[in-house]
């Protein structure tokens, strides 16, 4: 396969990025760690520690238009009118839209925010009378129109406060597979709900990435992420866990990177490695997870490695890796602590120029 010299992506060669969460509660605090370690290409942080209105689906609530939720004992619900759960997300977010305009004054550059994407939040609200509003087309569809209005104006007032910044909008859809495929639960948890029609699923995503005006990512850390799907959906790029690509992705990855779309690859572990005294006793708790948090810090060189190998063996040039590749830890970082923190994007700073200055082929 080839790809094209002249393609451009959102983002400067050799860039390193976060995907969102960060562990603690003080938002100016964790704002001012990621434009000094995440300079090329920073985000604004995620402090779901603070709590409810925090949280991913909190805060993707709180930028909806004229649908408004509400914290039940099941979780998440849509209520008539907006109540104390959805003015603390509102306020949260404000909170962190001044501080993030408070460390990038004279900024000019990629920036990436980050929302939940429609497919997640409707699978993570209930409708009024407790079944999720994934299980009805038209609720479905309100919620992806409302949310797309919110999100136009969530851009501009971004592009207000950091008239510098080159807007990079990320959706969190960690439910998206699970929505294709049929698996998430009802409500009850008894169940499971129908899998949604990848042609429904697409047009929904097309919508709220068309409402960004500019360049969308969708993010998912999950194994399975549709990457033909989303590439059709008009994605800028794809962010996901190096970790959980199969044998039988790598096909619809190629075609992802001749069509233009770069990745943002999970390769640095979003946890640090366990203690030599606790592997044992956690082996249990830890099977079934992405295995970061067992995972040591490599080199530089070795953490990309790995993306290198398949880049090679996809048939692409090796100098556009660093253009079409951004390097970020495996997921969000909410459960290290701060010292693995500031090292894990230390870590994806050097193995980005590993990609960008180090070509091989």
């Amino acid at each position: 396969m080839t790809t094209s010299s002249e393609k451009t992506y959102p983002w400067k060669p050799g860039s390193a990025t976060g995907v969102g969460s960060l562990p603690g509660e003080d938002v100016r605090e964790a704002v001012r760690l990621v434009v000094g370690e995440l300079g090329g290409f920073p985000h604004l942080p995620e402090l779901p520690g603070r709590g409810v209105g925090a949280d991913l689906t909190g805060r993707g609530a709180g930028l909806l238009v004229d649908l408004f939720a509400e914290v039940q004992p099941s979780g998440w619900r849509f209520t008539d009118r907006p109540g104390r759960d959805h003015r603390r997300a509102a306020a949260w977010l404000r909170e962190d839209l001044d501080a993030l305009e408070e460390f990038t004054q004279g900024y000019a550059g990629p920036l990436k925010v980050q929302v939940a994407g429609p497919w997640t939040l409707a699978a993570t609200i209930e409708l009024g009378h407790g079944d999720k509003a994934l299980a009805d087309p038209g609720a479905c569809r309100d919620l992806t129109e409302s949310l797309a209005e919110g999100l136009r104006g969530h851009v501009a007032e971004l592009r207000r406060r950091i008239p510098g910044a080159e807007l990079v909008v990320q959706f969190d859809e960690p439910a998206l597979p699970g929505v294709l495929a049929g698996t998430v639960p009802t409500a009850s948890g008894f169940g499971r709900l129908r899998a949604v029609d990848k042609a429904v699923v697409r047009e929904r995503l097309r919508t709220v990435v068309g409402a960004v005006g500019g360049p969308a990512v969708v993010h998912s850390c999950a194994p399975g992420v549709p990457i033909g799907l989303l590439r059709e959906a008009g994605v800028a790029g794809v962010s996901l866990d190096f970790s959980m690509l199969r044998a039988r992705d790598e096909e619809e990855l190629g075609e992802a990177v001749e069509a233009g779309v770069g990745f943002l690859f999970g390769v640095v572990p979003s946890l640090p490695p366990e203690e030599p005294s606790n592997r044992v006793a956690n082996r249990a708790t830890t099977r079934g997870n992405t295995g970061a948090g067992a995972r040591p810090l490599s080199d530089p060189a070795g953490t990309v490695r790995g993306v290198k190998t398949l880049w090679s063996r996809l048939g692409f040039r090796p100098e556009l890796l660093g253009a079409a590749a951004v390097v970020t830890p495996t997921c969000g970082l909410a459960g290290a602590d701060p010292v693995w923190v500031r090292r894990a994007l230390k870590h994806c700073v050097e193995a980005a120029q590993v990609l960008y200055e180090a070509p091989e082929g």
